[in-house]
């Protein structure tokens, strides 16, 4: 399993309206072509950050996948209207060492 660890930094004092729109907006079409393992706003470090985890089989999973996210035409609608939320964007990949419990 491969894990991608995708950090936004949004606007400060926009953290609950970013949820709030990507909840309603963009959720249920990224849905389609990964498994989100989880949402947390970061506490520490830098702040007014959002940080996603999604799984995917393999690397090669993940570029399938992404590339089939890249052409649905509600994401393609969708982004545009995320970008004015967006301070940096970071991807990370976090691969499970051999005794960690699956997810």
């Amino acid at each position: 399993m491969l894990v991608e660890m995708r950090t936004y930094q949004i606007v400060p004092g926009k953290v609950a309206e970013f949820l709030t729109f990507y909840e309603r907006n963009g959720l249920h079409i990224i849905s389609l072509y990964a498994r989100l393992q989880g949402c947390w706003t970061k506490e520490s470090g830098t702040l007014n950050s959002v940080v996603f985890c999604w799984a995917y089989d393999s690397y090669a999973h993940r570029a399938e996948q992404r590339s089939k996210l890249a052409c649905d035409p509600e994401w393609l609608a969708f982004t545009p209207r995320m970008l004015p939320y967006l301070v940096h964007q970071e991807s990370v990949f976090l691969a499970p060492a051999p005794f960690s419990p699956a997810v």
